[in-house]
């Protein structure tokens, strides 16, 4: 199973809204042709900071005003621009190192205590193709697994229901999920919706994306990567992607 990426949503910039603002300050903003909206909004954000527009308006194109404001440090502007990803095909192991990045990030995920797993998928890691029998053993635990937690749910509903008094339906079942969610391995595939700023998707990129032993987190950010390069190619020109010789894409920064 390969992680699977979808785009939600994407910034938004009201140009009209800005050039009332403009107008009403009897100045004027030279707009660099075919800069994207997310790009735009990082741009009229720092120049806000200096009100650097009209006669104060340098002669640097967009892409060289956000490379020049990314150079001395001043990021801060790059938290106004905003993507909400679905994210599938992952493992809850991806994830845990994943929500432990929290400023710039908000996160939606399956919840094991509502969502029954009986059904469940389990993502096998890159790694086991290169044993045979690691993948095979793995394999064969993930079977025992499955098994066991269909017949520890089933267990728990059909002989705990008369024992735990106080509890309504729906709590009921998520304190039996909780029970036989216990049995899950870190391998079992799920679902979350993040919603990350710029500034934000910089940062895991650069310490996230980058280190080679850990497959599935490369591949959840080169997908990230080349989602938002073609959303604001300028946000993210310092960074880019190159093949190692397992065939997975790494992120690199210049």
């Amino acid at each position: 199973m390969k992680p699977r990426l979808f785009l939600l949503s994407r910034p938004q910039f009201d140009i009209q809204a800005f050039l009332s603002f403009i107008t009403e300050e009897g100045t004027n903003w030279h707009r660099s042709p075919n800069a994207k909206p997310g790009e735009e909004l990082v741009e009229v954000a720092g120049r806000v900071c200096y009100m650097s527009f009209g006669k104060k308006q340098s002669p640097r194109s967009n892409c060289e005003y956000i490379l020049n404001l990314i150079a001395s440090g001043h990021e801060s502007v790059l938290e106004h621009v905003n993507w909400t990803f679905l994210l599938a095909g992952i493992s809850r192991a991806f994830t845990h190192q994943l929500v432990r990045h929290r400023v710039g990030l908000a996160f939606s995920q399956l919840s094991q205590q509502y969502h029954e797993e009986t059904d469940a998928v389990f993502v096998e890691p890159e790694h086991l193709k290169g044993s045979p029998q690691a993948m095979k053993t793995w394999r064969e635990a993930i079977s025992t697994v499955q098994q066991a937690y269909k017949t520890v749910l089933d267990s728990l509903m059909r002989e705990t229901a008369s024992s735990i008094g106080g509890l309504d339906k729906k709590e009921f079942k998520r304190a039996m999920y909780s029970a036989a969610r216990s049995i899950l391995p870190n391998a079992t595939e799920t679902k979350i919706v993040m919603t990350a700023n710029a500034r934000a998707l910089r940062h895991i990129f650069a310490v996230r994306g980058t280190i080679p032993g850990d497959i599935e987190m490369r591949q959840v950010m080169a997908g990230l990567f080349r989602l938002v390069q073609a959303e604001a190619p300028a946000l993210f020109s310092d960074f880019r992607l190159e093949t190692l010789p397992d065939g997975i894409p790494i992120l690199r920064r210049d």
